[in-house]
C-alpha cells in the first residue's frame, strides 16, 4: 500500500532538533533518532502536514517551512511493527507498504519545547549529527540538507538492513541523476545552482554545480554530485 509522510529539520544555524525515539513500545524506529513528522491525513498538504506534526511532536510552530526533497523507501514497515529478521521469535508480520516521504527544513519558528509523547527532543549540534544512533539511510540523506539541490532519493531496506539506495538532483532546470550504492554517499554542492545552459569552456569543473571533475576513460565525473558527460560533448 502506498503511504504519504512528512519528514522535518528544524534547525537554527549551529543546530538541528532531532528525536530519540526510546517511549513507545513495538516502535520500528527503537532506540534510534530522528527529525520531525507523521502522515498525512486525508485532504491535507505536505506544508501542512508538515507544521502539524511539528507543533504535536515538539510543541514549535514551524513558519514558511522550505521542501528540500522527497524520499522513497519501497517495502517498509508500516505503524508500531517490531522490525525483526523473519527468523526471530519476536518478528510481527510487517506488512510492507511504500512510503513516499516529503523532506522539509525550517530556520523560521517558535513557541518552547515539550515533553513529546514520541520521544526525547535534543538540539544537536550540525557537526554531530552522524555521530548519532541513526537509520543507515539518514547518515546518507542528512547530508544532502546542506546543498541547493532538491533531491528525490530512493532507500530500500530488508530486515532493517539498507541494501541499495539512488538518488536523482534537480538544479532549476537541471537534472542530475545519480546512482550510488549503499557504500556510496554522493552530496551535493553548496555552490550557486548554474544556468542550465552555461559550459565552461574547459574540462577542469563540473557543468551543472560547478564542483571538481576527473577524467576516467572517456568519461568526465563529477567528485560533488556524480554527475558524468562524454570527453566528447561540447
Amino acid at each position: 500500500m502506498l503511504k504519504l509522510a512528512t519528514l522535518c529539520y528544524v534547525r537554527t544555524a549551529t543546530q538541528t532538533l532531532m528525536l530519540h525515539r526510546i517511549k513507545k513500545e513495538n516502535d520500528m524506529h527503537a532506540g534510534k533518532w530522528n527529525g520531525l513528522g507523521g502522515k498525512l491525513m486525508a485532504g491535507e498538504t505536505p506544508e501542512a502536514c508538515a507544521i502539524r506534526e511539528v507543533q504535536e511532536e515538539s510543541g514549535l510552530t514551524m513558519h514558511n517551512p522550505v521542501l528540500r526533497g522527497i524520499l522513497t523507501f519501497p517495502g517498509f514497515p508500516s505503524g508500531q511493527r517490531a522490525l525483526w529478521p523473519s527468523d526471530d521469535p519476536r518478528h510481527m508480520d510487517p506488512n510492507l507498504d511504500d512510503w513516499y516521504t516529503f523532506v522539509f527544513v525550517s530556520h523560521n519558528f517558535s513557541g518552547q519545547l515539550i515533553d513529546s509523547p514520541e520521544g526525547v527532543l535534543a538540539w544537536i549540534d550540525n557537526d554531530k549529527l552522524l555521530d548519532l544512533h541513526l537509520w543507515e539511510g539518514d547518515r546518507i540523506f542528512l547530508r544532502w540538507l546542506g546543498g541547493d539541490a532538491f533531491f528525490s532519493g530512493r532507500f530500500v531496506y530488508v530486515d532493517g538492513v539498507l541494501q541499495e539506495h539512488d538518488v536523482t538532483f534537480y538544479r532549476g532546470e537541471q537534472v542530475v541523476p545519480t546512482v550510488a550504492s549503499a557504500l556510496e554517499t554522493p552530496v551535493p554542492s553548496a555552490s550557486p545552482a548554474l544556468s542550465a545552459h552555461y559550459r565552461p569552456i574547459d574540462d577542469t569543473y563540473c557543468w551543472v554545480c560547478n564542483g571538481e571533475v576527473v577524467k576516467r576513460h572517456c568519461k568526465i565525473v563529477c567528485q560533488v554530485c556524480g554527475f558524468t558527460r562524454d570527453c566528447s560533448d561540447p
